[in-house]
């Protein structure tokens, strides 16, 4: 038994390209797979391993699911960083993940800082994916990858922020390379991809109308499940008039949000989740 739950970590999680550094320079790295099991009608870790500087805390709840927060001990990202994260949820069960504060992008002086994460939902399981926002500083460089592998009845709800320069702050992002990729896989085809491709000076970019409108901060939603589109209008009288959400596949709902800062785009968020939840937001979010 021991041995088939370590082919399930190692083989059903979808392998990611290695990424090899571009210098010798020491640089942050970190990693961290989980998978998870049901065992008495809750959602209990059944194997665990972490390295480096990528940490998963599990808080107490009187819940049935388990919530894991991510800790970057490095305190952000910057070019030459890499931090690999791999989730597996076997059947019947619910985990829930987020990160313990907003995650920062750097200035880079070489290379990409590079985030893969790897989900596979089996059966009957769900797992939803709520990081809070990424803040992009001037000069940040940053790849990521967030690689989703579903069951026929599998369910997962996934959210990525990303804000562009503290407005609060004053910050202005003139020089950015942002290279930002989300996959979906169900019985072994996509049924979503979204690419996002900025580089340069991204307040210029996005003060065209075409692109962003002025916005500042900009959030993608992914609903993913049976019957998802039993939510689609519900969701859509939630969203603000800088956003929109479409039905790319039968079993698929996908959001963009645009917002002037991050406190407006997470007001935004947050009815929003919680449309497709029936827990409360995990406790970091309320911070």
């Amino acid at each position: 038994m021991a041995y088939r739950r370590k082919r399930l970590v190692e083989t059903t999680i979808q392998d990611l390209t290695p990424l090899t550094l571009a210098t010798t320079q020491p640089r942050a790295q970190g990693a961290a797979r989980l998978l998870v099991k049901a065992r008495d009608g809750k959602t209990v870790i059944s194997r665990l391993h972490q390295q480096g500087s990528l940490k998963l805390l599990f808080p107490r709840t009187d819940d049935t699911a388990l919530t894991a927060v991510t800790l970057n001990t490095a305190g952000g990202i910057t070019g030459g960083d890499r931090f690999d994260l791999r989730l597996s949820a076997e059947p019947n069960t619910r985990l829930t993940v987020t990160t313990q504060a907003a995650e920062r992008a750097y200035r880079a002086s070489f290379g990409q800082g590079r985030v893969c994460t790897g989900l596979n939902v089996t059966e009957n399981a769900r797992i939803c994916w709520l990081p809070q926002e990424t803040i992009l500083y001037d000069g940040a460089a940053l790849a990521r990858r967030l690689d989703v592998t579903l069951g026929a009845q599998a369910t997962c709800l996934l959210v990525e922020s990303l804000i562009f320069g503290r407005v609060a702050m004053g910050e202005t992002v003139r020089d950015l390379d942002l290279d930002d990729r989300i996959t979906l896989r169900r019985a072994g085809r996509i049924i979503f991809a979204d690419r996002a491709r900025l580089q340069g000076d991204a307040n210029a970019h996005l003060s065209q109308l075409a692109t962003g409108g002025g916005a500042g901060a900009m959030a993608s939603l992914i609903f993913a499940a049976p019957g998802a589109s039993d939510h689609l209008d519900a969701a859509r009288a939630l969203l603000p008039a800088t956003a929109g959400m479409s039905q790319p596949a039968p079993d698929v709902l996908f959001a963009r949000i645009l917002a002037p800062d991050g406190f407006t785009l997470r007001q935004a968020l947050i009815p929003l989740i919680a449309q497709f939840r029936t827990d409360p937001l995990p406790r970091p979010w309320m911070i």
